[in-house]
This record gives C-alpha cells, structure tokens and sequence, in this order.
C-alpha cells in the first residue's frame, strides 16, 4: 500500500521498526501529523489491527536538553503504572536514529477532545465548561501530590534550588534561540533573579500543564481522558506549574495573546482566581505569592516561542501559524513586568 508523505516519517524505516515493538499490530495503513503541537510533533499511526500514536523531536534545530523523548517515556510509564494522574499507556521507545533521525516513542492512543479555542467549545454548555476547570484543578492537584518515591520518580529532577536553575537554564536557552535585541528581556531577567523565592516545595511538575495539553470527554460526564505532553516534566516547584497555566488562561473581554489557546474564554469556565481557588482547596498549598510565578511563566513562555520563531526563520517548523509566534514574545515579556508590578 502506498502511503502519502508526512513530515517527519519516514515510512519503510519505521514499518520495519514496527514490525518489531508492535509484532501483532499488523501493517502500517495511515499516518496523520496531529495539528496544534508547537514543539514535539505529535502523529496517528493506523496499523490494520489498531491505532497508536507516536511522539518525535521537532525538525531543525533542537536546544541542548529539550524534547527528551526518554525522559518523556519515563514519566508516563511512571504514572501509568502509579494510576491518579490519567495518561496515554506507552508502548515502546526508540533512541536509534537511524530509524527517523530523531528519538520518538509510540503510546497508546485515547479518544478524545482538544479544546484550544472558543470555536471548540462551540458545543460545550456552561454547565459543563465549569465542571471540567474543576476537572484541570483536580488533575493538575493530583501530579502535584504524587508520591514521586512510591512511583518511581524520586530521583526525577533536583527540588532544592529548583526556581534558580529555572532562571539560569531558561536564560541560556534564550541567549541560543535569541533573534533579536529586546532591552525589556534583560530588565525583567534581572527582576525575577532578584525576587526569587528563598524556599519552595517540591512535587512532580508537567511543565506546560492548560487545558490544550489534555485530552477531554464531555459525555457521559466531563472529563480529562489524558494529560500529554510531559517533554518539560521534572521535581520542582508546583507554583510554577500553577504560575504557568494561568498565563494560558484566557478570560472573556481581556485581549489574547498572539499564541496559545482561548478556550477558557468560552461561557462557563472559570475565572482564573476561581481556579486558583479550586486548586489550593484541593492541594492545601499556600499560594500567596503567585504573582511572582505568573511573571516567570510569561517569562519561560516567551523563551519557548523565541525557540519556535528561530525554528520558524530556519524553515523548520511543520503546519500552520509559525509567522505569528514571534510576535507573542515581547508580548508575554511586557505582561511579567505588568504582573511584578
């Protein structure tokens, strides 16, 4: 069977591959590069006897310690295995270039919904726009409440010092994606190191935890399905996992930003204090001090984009909407300033 060309796979290579992770998955028929994602790229495979999907490293340029597809396998494998947190089943890792030219991994494929803007929410009523923010807290309070030790992940990353390591490691990556000068970067660089915080718990932390990073059902109840994309997961502080979602999360009569989702803009869904709220009733966390953590996630945001937008001049993005990612940066920089105050 002859299949059409997608970005990124290359199919005799990979058929073969297959034919030993999956041997009872039968042939390769169909593959779809799954629109949305801006940094992983995300695909459907259709095998005769089932569908999976595959995770690989973006095409181009790829930034020292980014999109590790192993590291990614780990957590999920971790948390399939410890149950609380929902999570799409893995299935094999590959790390032998010679088979796509970059590290991926398959798992299994869940059926259900992205919601990324208010278009898709077209069909979702108030009432049950409300019940899934409170699904977000609850999923987003129960990575953070793991037992790393008893899932396997204690030696996941390194709490202590963690917001530090944050500010330097995102700093470098800036200084290797960088396009062009942005004076206002360098002010608020300085005013993030001079605020950080003196101590800060420790949990498991996706990293890039909003509601298009999950995988919804509506019927018979709303529901997260599965959380994906953990390429940014570690141990560290759960407030900036919190900071960062509410730097995603869109409220109605507020402008957007360039980038990202607008969905929780839709009737229905909660405020971003109502989240707040839902959150720390569940967790138990102090959460006095988040505006610091809202600035360093518009802070780590405008570093990813830059990343994408240097990819996006090399040519090396797949899909649609690249032009517009550069314009967020100094966007999201100006609101960490506003946020500071």
């Amino acid at each position: 069977m002859s299949l059409e060309p997608v970005p990124g796979l290359d199919f005799p290579q990979l058929s073969r591959w297959l034919e030993q992770a999956l041997p009872d998955a039968g042939e390769l028929t169909g593959a779809t590069l799954i629109a949305g994602g801006r940094s992983n790229l995300t695909y459907r495979l259709d095998l005769s006897g089932r569908s999976v999907a595959l995770r690989r490293q973006p095409l181009g340029h790829v930034l020292p310690t980014a999109h590790d597809m192993a590291r990614e396998y780990r957590v999920l494998s971790a948390l399939a295995g410890a149950g609380g947190v929902p999570v799409p089943g893995p299935l094999a890792l590959c790390t032998d270039k010679e088979v796509l030219g970059a590290d991926f991994y398959l798992m299994e494929w869940v059926d259900g919904r992205i919601l990324r803007t208010v278009e898709d929410a077209a069909d979702v009523a108030p009432q049950q726009a409300g019940e899934l923010s409170q699904r977000l807290a609850e999923t987003l309070a129960a990575i953070h409440t793991l037992d790393v030790k008893a899932a396997g992940l204690g030696d996941f990353g390194r709490p202590e010092g963690y917001m530090a390591r944050q500010l330097k490691r995102w700093g470098q990556q800036w200084e290797r994606s960088q396009t062009r000068e942005l004076p206002a970067y360098d002010k608020l660089v300085a005013r993030l190191a001079a605020g950080l915080p003196a101590h800060s718990p420790a949990s498991l932390v996706h990293g890039d935890f909003r509601l298009d990073n999950v995988l919804v059902r509506l019927e018979p109840k709303p529901e997260i399905a599965a959380v994906v994309d953990w390429e940014m997961s570690t141990l560290g502080d759960p407030l900036a996992d919190l900071g960062l979602t509410l730097v995603y999360w869109a409220e109605a009569g507020e402008p957007a930003l360039p980038v990202g989702a607008t969905v929780t803009a839709a009737p229905g869904f909660a405020t971003r204090d109502q989240f707040v709220e839902a959150y720390a009733n569940i967790t138990g966390f102090d959460v006095g001090g988040l505006d610091y953590y809202v600035a360093f996630g518009c802070f780590k945001l405008a570093i990813i984009l830059e990343g994408i937008h240097a990819r996006f001049l090399q040519n090396a993005t797949v899909g649609e909407g690249f032009d517009k990612i550069g314009d967020a940066v100094p966007v999201l920089i100006d609101r960490a300033h506003a946020v500071l105050g």
